[in-house]
């Protein structure tokens, strides 16, 4: 297996291995969930690659898809699996980026009505991701998805976020909600804009902190990026962009040294810190 596909599938397993073994665990009363959660991140490893964001030479490249395609390809900070499920605070203060609050309920029940800015793009995608972790069903990705990619977007089966969920519901955890009590809750704690092409198109990430509550709880962060892409569709929204999937985004603990090394900044109400 290739290293890139070696990194595209532990970056689809780690979140849902994490919450399916979890609610396993509980259903089999199998006790330790720690150790459950840490075998679940730790049993896949990242692929190497180079830190850092979009460099100078994807700024000397002239507005277009190539210098998009750039941005969405440049490799971001490897981080191990661990780095998702704890770490010491920094010592550092960290930057912030103020997300404006949603102003209406849109397609498919995701809230939307964000401004036309980079910020608005990160707000938009924190609600797209949020309304379907939390659903955890596929019939609900679907709805999503087609509400909110723009044509030649990646594929809803191909999606990092269905993949999430089909994986999940295949282990048999999803299976039995009524007998595990389970819960998956996702708050969006950090984020990032990669790059920008245009007042149009920004690279947003989002780190979501994703509690599952199944007897006891377990908490890991999970980064994620899309390309999005300004539409006047409806007044005017932010939708997931055409082209390949970006480069994966570091899920690190919120608040750590490795979370600003990585360029998460706190999400906060208001501007830019």
């Amino acid at each position: 297996m290739s290293g890139t596909a070696a990194a595209d599938q532990w970056g689809r397993r780690r979140l849902v291995r994490t919450l399916a073994v979890v609610a396993m665990a509980a259903l089999l009363l199998l006790g330790g969930l720690a150790y459950a959660v840490y075998s679940a991140v730790a049993s896949t490893r990242a692929a190497p690659a180079t830190p850092g964001p979009a460099g100078q030479a994807v700024e000397q490249l002239p507005p277009g898809q190539g210098r998009r395609d750039a941005i969405a390809a440049a490799p971001m900070l490897p981080v191990p699996p661990e780095a998702s499920r704890f770490g010491t605070p920094s010592a550092r203060r960290s930057l912030s980026i103020g997300i404006p609050p949603a102003a209406r309920v849109g397609p498919a029940e995701v809230p939307t009505g964000f401004p036309q800015t980079p910020e608005g793009a990160v707000a938009q995608l924190a609600a797209i991701e949020t309304t379907v972790l939390q659903s955890m069903s596929i019939d609900r990705a679907h709805l999503v998805h087609d509400a909110w990619s723009a044509p030649g977007a990646v594929p809803v089966e191909t999606w990092e976020l269905t993949r999430n969920i089909q994986a999940f519901l295949g282990s048999g955890a999803g299976q039995y909600p009524d007998r595990l009590g389970a819960a998956v809750v996702t708050t969006p704690v950090a984020a990032q804009v990669k790059g920008v092409d245009g007042d149009d198109w920004v690279l947003a990430c989002v780190l979501l902190d994703v509690k599952a509550q199944v007897a006891t709880a377990a908490r890991i962060a999970y980064g994620h990026c899309e390309r999005m892409k300004w539409t006047s569709d409806g007044g005017g929204r932010w939708v997931i962009a055409a082209g390949s999937a970006p480069a994966r985004a570091p899920s690190t603990w919120p608040g750590t040294d490795l979370a600003i090394e990585a360029g998460w900044k706190s999400v906060t109400l208001g501007l830019d810190q």
